[in-house]
């Protein structure tokens, strides 16, 4: 635990670089292993600073790894700064040895339960949604008529206070008046619309830009997403629009639904532009069918459900320096707990796991899953860097402003949400949870990339760490920003959920904010409230395309 005393931490006894936890001018006095030194330059909140003399050359080492070598001597107490310091990683080889799981106590969780949607194959999901879908970028425009067709008249649009602040520029603009002076109004608290279907909790549309035009992978790879988000139990239907001609053929996707789930019985509403009589027609009939399928979605309840249903996405964007040292080990500490009681677990963002390769291969149950890793990050590697590019340049400015600057330190921190369970299976991108336990995902770092394939790889909840802020949400599955500091909670309220600040204040434990994350959990899967992404209408998704265009 972090005391409120302290204005500097190390992280792991092997490192040989402190964190500062507040702002520390430059003299500043540090004492650290019975040596006081002062600080060459002043160092903000979340960077890192030399605990002793270093050459030229000299390995860097945060949270027990190695996280980037000098390049110049650097005196104890001396700012790190991408000039000082570059990306280096421990490379990773075979699984050495058998990996022994110290359990967190979940005594209290064994009989609790959530309320949730049951579907026939056994999952249960924490939203009741219908999902309209496009199989090509053709399609997008029909989609949104639809979404327009639908939200209002059904109760799940939300009054659009920016349309009513235009309209009150526009009045005061028609009346002559000075703009410049215009203050806006503070937003009326309107009462929530009724829901003509009570059970359903919305109607979600997807647009993206894939499905033809690139290679047959990119659109093989689509289908298999799709599929995904079909057969997810946050979904009760689906009503898919095609155009007919593309590359993601519809055959396509219902042969990647039978993978998923062989007695796959939801409603699967089909249609195909090219074979309708006028478009018109087609949308008209997809709107009939759609309400009917909503309808008898609405029929289904919620029950309850013991927390083995539980599917937790883990993810983090837009991070800080504190991100690994409150939010993303707080929620690794969630993602236990929920692996203790039999649920699944999911962490994604490959990028993100640099230079912590080897302690995940370890954790792997078995040489397949280990070998399954091992293979999938040297492809992509291999992949970034025939581009010209690689996971070296994975952090982004703001990850670089605020102390991330390696990716090897982004990545030792990033890998601290998926907690300490072992690692019970490896997918590629595209794939659906199989097994219990801590599953890898093959994803970018690209936080709507990697969210949008959690959700289609069956999570029904995910957690999301931000130190920075970002409004990231999900269309099908329900998306909790933690932030790693107290002044983002108190910056953003509109777009953070939790908050891990009580971490760096020393108030509170990792395991104390970790246990309340999965109390949350259960009441946002009971449907108790919504996240602050789902009441933004923040459905965010993007397609991860690895081909060339065509």
């Amino acid at each position: 635990m972090i005391t409120t005393k302290q204005s500097y931490l190390q992280i792991h006894p092997k490192d040989n670089v402190l964190v500062a936890l507040q702002d520390q001018e430059a003299g500043t006095g540090i004492y650290f292993n019975g040596q006081e030194f002062p600080l060459r330059e002043t160092v903000q909140a979340k960077h890192k600073f030399t605990a002793a003399d270093f050459a030229p050359g000299a390995e860097v080492y945060m949270y027990g790894v190695l996280v980037g070598k000098t390049t110049c001597a650097l005196p104890a107490g001396s700012l790190l700064t991408t000039e000082n310091l570059k990306h280096a990683a421990q490379d990773f080889a075979q699984r050495t040895g058998q990996y022994e799981w110290q359990a967190p106590e979940v005594s209290k969780w064994k009989d609790r339960t959530f309320m949730g949607y049951h579907r026939a194959d056994g999952q249960v999901g924490t939203r009741n949604y219908w999902l309209v879908l496009p199989l090509v970028f053709c399609e997008n425009r029909n989609i949104e008529t639809l979404k327009n067709a639908f939200l209002k008249e059904l109760g799940y649009a939300s009054p659009d206070k920016y349309q009513a602040q235009v309209r009150e520029l526009a009045d005061l603009y028609r009346q002559g008046k000075d703009l410049r002076e215009y203050k806006p109004n503070k937003p009326s608290e309107s009462a929530a619309q009724h829901r003509l279907f009570p059970n359903v909790d919305g109607v979600k549309f997807i647009v993206h830009d894939g499905g033809c035009g690139g290679t047959r992978e990119d659109a093989d790879n689509l289908c298999a997403l799709l599929a995904g988000y079909c057969v997810n139990p946050n979904v009760a239907g689906i009503t898919v629009l095609s155009l007919g001609c593309q590359h993601a053929q519809v055959a396509i996707l219902q042969e990647k639904i039978k993978e998923r789930d062989p007695d796959f019985s939801k409603p699967l509403l089909i249609f195909e532009q090219q074979q309708a009589a006028s478009e018109s027609l087609m949308l008209s009939e997809a709107i009939l069918q759609t309400f009917i399928g909503i309808a008898e979605a609405n029929h289904c309840e919620r029950k309850p459900a013991t927390l083995d249903k539980l599917v937790i996405g883990v993810e983090c964007g837009g991070s800080d320096g504190f991100s690994g040292i409150s939010a993303n080990p707080a929620v690794g500490y969630t993602a236990d707990l929920v692996a203790a009681l039999g649920g699944k677990v999911v962490l994604s963002e490959f990028p993100e796991l640099c230079g912590v390769e080897q302690e995940l291969i370890n954790r792997c149950v078995d040489e397949e899953t280990a070998d399954r890793f091992v293979r999938l990050m040297r492809e992509y590697a291999a992949r970034a860097e025939a581009v010209g590019s690689g996971f070296d340049m994975n952090p982004s400015p703001g990850n670089i402003r605020d102390g991330l600057i390696t990716d090897a330190i982004k990545s030792a921190g990033a890998a601290k949400k998926g907690g300490t369970s072992p690692v019970t299976d490896v997918l590629g991108y595209g794939q659906y949870v199989r097994k219990r336990g801590l599953t890898l995902l093959c994803t970018p770092g690209n936080d709507v990339e990697s969210t949008t394939a959690m959700a289609g790889a069956g999570c029904n909840v995910q957690l999301f760490t931000t130190g920075l802020g970002t409004p990231t949400g999900n269309p099908v599955s329900p998306v909790v920003k933690v932030a790693t500091n107290t002044s983002l909670a108190n910056r953003l309220p509109d777009i953070i959920d939790l908050n891990a600040g009580a971490v760096i204040s020393g108030d509170k434990t990792i395991e104390e904010l970790g246990e309340e994350y999965l109390e949350y959990i259960i009441g946002l899967a009971s449907g108790e409230y919504d996240t602050k992404a789902m009441e933004l209408g923040q459905d965010d998704f993007i397609f991860w395309k690895r081909g060339v265009s065509l």
